[in-house]
């Protein structure tokens, strides 16, 4: 069983950057896609960002390019987030979550996730 834990979440004015951490413990990091999703009240679940087994790929949705990175440390079994120049309509809940595979949709499992307040 694969655990995830997200933190680094919080409130922050537009234009401010955060870092978020995703922890995971169980059976082997670097044998998962790891990757971020984020979903904001009344709205959709978003895929935000993915990172493959090595980190030598990544992913960004549109929505976030240019200000989102993300970047994983298999030693440390930890994936990150740093998110630059936050806008308000990045507010939302962000979850990590394990995938077996680059292109799927199915993933094995997700941390309880983390609030992100942007103010304006």
């Amino acid at each position: 069983q694969v655990q995830l834990v997200e933190s680094g979440g919080g409130l922050v004015q537009a234009g401010g950057s955060l870092r978020l951490s995703c922890v995971t413990s169980g059976r082997t990091f670097s044998s998962y896609v790891m990757n971020w999703f984020r979903q904001a009240p009344g709205k959709e679940r978003e895929k935000v960002a993915a990172i493959d087994w090595s980190g030598g790929s990544t992913f960004h949705a549109d929505s976030v390019k240019g200000r989102f990175t993300i970047s994983r440390d298999n030693a440390k079994n930890t994936v990150y987030l740093q998110m630059n120049n936050l806008k308000p309509e990045d507010t939302a809940i962000y979850y990590c979550a394990a995938s077996r595979w680059w292109r799927t949709s199915e993933y094995e499992y997700w941390g309880q996730g983390t609030q992100v307040t942007v103010s304006s």
